[in-house]
């Protein structure tokens, strides 16, 4: 399964409560943490949400 390192990079300052609320959801604490993930429907979702405010990377696995 493919993992998503997503990097926190612009403060939520001004933005909807709803969206720091996605940031915590996330895991995030403080700006320029990275957090991993799996990818999936629902974490794609939180991230569409804040794609403002993050950036992401994928790290895809291969079996070898």
């Amino acid at each position: 399964m493919a993992k998503l390192h997503i990097t926190w990079v612009k403060s939520g300052i001004g933005y909807a409560k709803v969206q720091k609320k996605t940031l915590k959801a996330l895991g995030f604490h403080r700006l320029n943490q990275t957090v991993t993930h799996d990818d999936c429907p629902s974490i794609r979702g939180m991230i569409n949400k804040v794609r403002h405010l993050i950036k992401v990377e994928e790290e895809s696995r291969e079996a070898g």
